[in-house]
Order: C-alpha cells, then structure tokens, then sequence
C-alpha cells in the first residue's frame, strides 16, 4: 500500500470514529433521567422557558431531526452557550485547552525520558542494584493512582519539604500565558528568565503525578522489549563480530524496541488527557480538567458535550499521529495495512 493510500486510510478511520463519539455524545444526552431541558433550565423557568430551551439545544421533535441538528451544530464547531459562564462554550474549552495540553505534554515528556532511562539501564545493569530499584520504581508507579501520587509530592515537596508552590501556573507576581496560551511559552518568548522559572516549578509538581504511572508503564515496555530483542539471532551475530554490549544495546537493539513503546505512548496519551481531571483539580491548575468538574457540578450540558468532543479530538489526533510514526518506523505496517 502506497503512502498516500494508508494516510488516507487512517484519516477515514479517525473522521468515523469521531463520528461515533459524536453519536455516544447525543445519546447519552438523551438517556439521562428525567427532561434535560429541567436539568438546563433556571430555577423558576415556566413552560415558555422550557420550550424555548428545547429548541435551542435541538431536544425537540423526533430522534433523527434531533441529531441532525445537533451532527450540524458540531460540524460547525458550535457547542451553545455555557449555562455556568454565559458565554460561547467552545471559546471557553479554547481558552483552558492550552494549559492541558502543556500539563499533558509536559508529563508526556518526563514519562518518556525516565522511562527510557529506566528500561535501558536495568537491562544494561541486569543483576544489580540498579535493575533491582528500577523494577521496584516500575512497579509500584504502576500500582498507586495518579491523584495519590499527586497528594503525595503536595505533602512531601509542598507541606514538609516547602520546595515547590503546589497550585497554580505561574507566581501571582508575573504576566501570565498571553499569546500563546501556553505559561511555559510566553514566557520563553519574552525572554523573562524569572517567569520562566517559575512556570517550570509551578508545572513540575502536577506533571511528575500524571507522569509516574505512565513513566512506569514505558520502563516496562522498554524493558521486556530490549530483552526480547537481545535474544534475536542478529544481536548473536553482532556478538560474534566482537562488538560490546553497550555498543549493541544503544545502537542495534534499542531502535527496534522502540517501535512498541510508540504505540503505547499513543494509547496511554488519552489517560493522560483522562487523567488531568483530578491532578488539575487537585493542584489548582486552570485547564479543561477542572472545567469538567466545574461543569458537572453546575450542570452545564454544552459545555459538559463540548469538552467530551475536544478530549475525543485530542485523543484521536494522537492515536493518527502514532500510526504515521509507526508507519515510519516500521515499513511493514504500511503493506499489511
């Protein structure tokens, strides 16, 4: 299968599920109990209200006309007006998206670097300490919750230790995100090396906790993967021609290892959109996790089906993205495709 054809083939994929989100959306909407229109209205509302409510949400007349004009309102990027905040809901998620995605990104980072680092030097190291604290580490990353690791490094660093702030973006004291969006990047573009700092220690905190069962996950994958490898009768033969094992390790095994730990970055990416909900509520951060809850707890259904279909765009986006890399790396995935 050409290049082309399998792009093609993938987009296809991703528009059909985000077609299929579209359809969870609508129908969950309509099995909640009881009239969502009672649910939207304000205390007070008389039957003029209700039925006005029915008609701007698209909640009146059959099913199919139902979804019909709620497909086209989605098409159109229109989600209503936010019940909470009164103003347009997707410029609201807009507005909170870019301090998710540096949180996500940010943990994205360090569970890839320490994980890496974990999973090469335990089976570098095999026999020693340092695989035996690396296995340790992997595991019990693994077994405890983000939201518990997250109280942990709030009483350790923020309460005992009080080396790290355990709330917010950036020191009250400084400019926050303004043209990007993004804290981090607005202040590296200013060049205020001060505010920068600060926004790297405000963020490490929150994305070490939405980091660690990830990190974990990652060092697991990378070390079965690098053991499977090194058993392969190409890594006998680099042996036989005297080249050593780190030479082999880092240089012949490594880069086929990494193949599955792509895909699984890929998977494990929409827990970590998933899992900002609780970190972000619990260190105070002002992105669309905590808008969810916000949202939930006001009953504010356009926003609520707002942020489901950002977090299923974002989702999706990442599961495309992972295919192309992996396509790239493994040419193979093109032809059985």
């Amino acid at each position: 299968m050409t290049a082309g054809r399998f792009l093609l083939g993938r987009i296809a994929l991703a528009l059909l599920s985000l077609w299929g989100v579209s359809v969870l959306v609508f129908l969950i909407l309509r099995i909640v109990p009881g009239d969502p229109a009672l649910l939207m209205a304000p205390v007070g509302a008389t039957a003029d209200d209700l039925e006005r409510i029915r008609r701007d949400f698209g909640i009146a007349g059959p099913w199919w006309a139902q979804y019909g004009s709620f497909f086209g309102q989605l098409v159109h990027g229109r989600f209503g007006r936010s019940l909470w905040l009164q103003q347009d809901a997707l410029r609201v998620i807009l507005e909170r998206l870019p301090a998710t995605l540096e949180l996500a990104l940010a943990a994205l980072a360090i569970a890839l670097a320490a994980g890496l680092t974990l999973g090469v030097v335990s089976v570098w190291r095999r026999h020693s300490w340092l695989e035996s604290g690396a296995v340790w580490l992997g595991t019990l990353g693994i077994a405890v919750p983000n939201f518990v690791w997250g109280l942990v490094l709030i009483i350790v660093f923020g309460a005992f230790l009080q080396v790290l702030p355990i709330s917010g973006r950036v020191g009250a004291e400084y400019q926050t995100a303004e043209r990007t969006g993004s804290a981090l990047l607005d202040a590296a573009l200013r060049g205020d090396l001060e505010a920068l700092a600060s926004v790297i220690t405000h963020l490490l905190l929150p994305a070490a906790a939405l980091a660690l069962p990830l990190l974990a996950a990652v060092f697991r994958t990378v070390r079965s993967d690098l053991l499977t490898v090194l058993r392969e009768e190409y890594v006998t033969t680099e042996r036989m021609k005297g080249l050593g094992e780190a030479r082999i390790l880092f240089w012949r095994v490594l880069k086929n290892a990494l193949i599955p730990t792509t895909t699984l970055v890929g998977v494990q990416f929409g827990f970590v959109i998933g899992g900002t909900v609780l970190i972000e509520t619990i260190f105070a951060w002002p992105g669309i996790g905590q808008l969810t809850l916000q949202a939930f707890q006001y009953r504010d259904f356009p926003l609520i089906q707002g942020i489901v279909m950002v977090y299923a765009v974002l989702v999706i986006l990442s599961n495309l993205a992972v295919d192309l890399i992996y396509a790239v790396l493994d040419p193979r995935v093109r032809v059985a495709a």
